[in-house]
This record gives structure tokens, sequence and C-alpha cells, in this order.
């Protein structure tokens, strides 16, 4: 009954347009009228400790980076690279978009902001090559949900927040997926791009790579020294965030001088905005992840799942389709926020690592951002291209199944997540 309840609150005013944050509160008001526990002020009180959180202050740093390296030439430079070093071979644009979108999620963290500078960038450049409109969108869009997985990542820092997981193994453990899937990508494009008859770009010089490489190293040097400071702990994730956006305005304004003292203003208002969104969000679920636990909705799930506990493979697979289900209706920092509180319990009952877990849902929640009709970056693709999000569903489909057989794979076999993570020490 207590499920019923929490998911009733919950969907039923989604589903009329209520903002979900608001849907949060209101689910956790829901639940502590049922319990007969209900206090305006415990409300309030969770509101305020749900966003007062050292580890979360990350977001606004790392949001802030990504801004900066989209208006200020960073993320120009690493696509100009990779078109140096790729672009001349068969299929090479594609390439280059995957090449870019690991680098680029190696900078800013967030799927969205990747989404748009290779939007932006890319997708021009393709359609004069001769690609096939469709299918250049569904390459970007699946390219750009690496940005979650490959440290920083937003998402992580937020998983890692909720569920009192180390943010650091996190990082970590993500990178080897995030490769994996960036070959997965490679592989698809491969195979779907070899019938189309389109120009190829003119190979570069050594020289012009060079110079490209040269043009670049300032930026390719931040995820450098970010992962570089949290292996030898010369920095935590939070701070981490600090050194990525003051990173990021010195070599824009200074070293790259596009980000003029003028423009500066319009970074910070909209980096400002976005964080407002994610941490009202947080806040707000902090209501309902309190009511959560204090109902038992996890004993009472874990034992409609009692089944599957002593079989971790067929409770992982149990959840992860879940989470894709979940992932159509639902944005990833609302899923992350509502489902970590709820499976947390039951991931640590089963025995199964939080951090590998953590991977596995982060994955699955990016996979999220390009399945309808909410996928965030589906939306900002269609943006950019003009196509129609039917147009790019076709489009993004082979790309997508190779994501899901990448996520199978991790969860057939862990120790692609946690022998890598055991290498780096940790």
């Amino acid at each position: 009954m207590t499920v019923s309840i929490f998911l009733g609150a919950l969907l039923v005013p989604m589903a009329l347009g209520v903002p979900i944050a608001f849907a949060l509160i209101l689910s956790g008001v829901a639940l502590m009228m049922y319990l007969g526990l209900f206090d305006a002020q415990i409300v309030a009180q969770n509101v305020l400790n749900g966003a007062d959180s050292f580890p979360l202050m990350a977001v606004p740093f790392f949001l802030l980076a990504g801004e900066v390296m989209n208006t200020g030439g960073l993320s120009r430079r690493i696509v100009n690279l990779a078109m140096a070093m790729v672009g001349h071979i068969r299929g090479g644009l594609g390439f280059v978009a995957i090449f870019a979108a690991c680098i680029l999620s190696s900078l800013s963290g967030s799927a969205v902001a990747d989404a748009a500078a290779l939007g932006a960038l890319l997708y021009p450049m393709m359609l004069k090559s001769g690609h096939d409109p469709a299918r250049t969108g569904g390459l970007l869009a699946s390219a750009s949900v690496i940005g979650p997985i490959i440290p920083p990542s937003i998402g992580f820092i937020l998983y890692g927040v909720v569920g009192g997981v180390s943010i650091m193994k996190l990082f970590l453990a993500g990178i080897f997926p995030g490769l994996m899937i960036a070959g997965a990508l490679c592989l698809t494009w491969l195979l779907v791009a070899r019938k189309e008859q389109f120009a190829l770009p003119p190979r570069q010089s050594g020289g012009a790579r060079l110079k490209a490489f040269t043009d670049s190293i300032w930026a390719l040097m931040l995820p450098v020294i970010i992962i570089v400071g949290l292996k030898f702990g010369v920095f935590t994730p939070t701070e981490a965030g600090v050194v990525a956006a003051v990173y990021s305005l010195f070599v824009a304004m200074v070293v790259y001088r596009e980000l003029p003292p003028a423009k500066l203003f319009g970074v910070f208002v909209a980096a400002a905005k976005i964080t407002a969104v994610v941490m009202f969000l947080v806040a707000c679920a902090a209501v309902s992840a309190w009511l959560v636990t204090v109902a038992d909705v996890p004993g009472e799930l874990a034992s409609l799942v009692r089944p599957l506990m002593d079989n971790q493979t067929l409770l992982l697979l149990a959840i992860m389709a879940l989470v894709v289900v979940v992932g159509t209706a639902m944005d990833m920092t609302p899923t992350i926020l509502i489902m970590t509180p709820v499976l947390m319990p039951i991931i640590r009952e089963a025995g199964i690592d939080p951090v590998y877990f953590g991977v596995l849902f982060i994955i699955n929640n990016s996979i999220g951002l390009i399945t309808p009709p909410v996928g965030t970056v589906l939306n900002v693709i269609c943006g950019v291209s003009k196509l129609s999000m039917e147009q790019l569903m076709k489009g993004v489909m082979p790309f997508l199944i190779a994501e899901i057989i990448v996520l199978l794979l991790l969860v057939l076999f862990p120790q692609l997540v946690t022998v890598p993570v055991a290498l780096m020490g940790h």
C-alpha cells in the first residue's frame, strides 16, 4: 500500500503537468499524511538539508565549466583536433564525433552540454559531406551520452551523494565502460555508414595535425589535471569542480581570448539557471527520500524481488529493465534522486558492490537521455538539426541498441568494471 501511495502521489501530478520538483514534495507529503506524520516544518527542514551538502558544490562548478568551454573555444578546438587526426578516413566525421565526445565528456560531465557543442559544430559539417541527416543526428545524440559516464560526471556526483558512495571511486570506475561505449559506437557507425556516398575531407599534413594538437593542448590538459589530481588525492571531487571552472575560465579568457569580459555575465547566468533547476530538484527529492526510508518502501520492494536476491545477475537485469522503462518518461536527474534511495538498500542486501551498480545505473540513465518522449539530448539535437523526433529516432536506433548491448555485457561480466578500478589502486 505504501508503494502504491508513493507512486500514485508522484506520477499523477507529473501526468497532470506539475513540475517534477513539486511532484516530489507532494509524494512526500502524501506519505507523511498516510503515516500520520505530517508536519510542515519537517518538509521545510528536509528541503534545506537536501541542498546542504559539500559534495553537491561540485555541480554548479562543473556546469559553469561546461558553459565556459562551449563559449570560450575549448570545445571547438577539441573537435578541430579530432578532425585533424581521423577526419580523412572513411566515415571519418562520425569517428570525429565519437572521439570529440569522449574528450568533451572528460571536460564538462554533462550530456546536454556535449550535445549542444557537437550538434552545433559537427552536424552542418557532416551534412555538407553528404551524410544522412537522421543517421548523423542519431550518432551525435548517442555519442553525447558518454558525457555522464566518463569522469567528471554530474550523474555520479548526485548518485554518490544520495547513495553514500565514494564519488572518487565512481569517477575512476566510469572510465573503461565509457570507452567501451565509444568503441561500440565506432563499430556501429562503421556498419551503418559503409553504404553511404559521401565526400571525404582531405588528409591533414603532419604540420596541420601538430598545429591542431598544440592549439588544443590547453583544453586537453584539463581532464589530465582532474584525473591525476583525484587519483593522487591532490583534491576532492568537489574541489575538482572548482579547478575545472577556474582553469576553463583562465584558458578561455587569457589563453584563447575568445571569452571577453562582456560575455562573462551571460555565461554565469546560463550556468546559474541550470544549477538552480538541478539543485531545487535535489532539495525537493530529499523530502520524498526521507519518507521513503521512514515508510520502509525499500523493504516492501525487497520483499517483491526476494526470489531474485540470491542471483545477482537476474536481480540486476530486472532493475536495469525497470530503469530503462522509467528513463523513457523521466529525465536523468530526477530518476537518480528518486530511485537511488529506493534501490540502494536492496543492492547492499544482495551483496552487490554499490560502485559497480552505480556505473550500471548511470549508464542506464544516460541511455534514457536518447529515449523518447522525454530524452533531453534528443530534444537538443532536434533543435540543432531541425529534424522531427520520429526522424531522429530512426537514426538513433542502431546506436541505442549498441549501447544497450554494452550495458548487458557489463551486467553479465562485472569484471569489466571492477578489474580496471582495482588496477588503478582503488
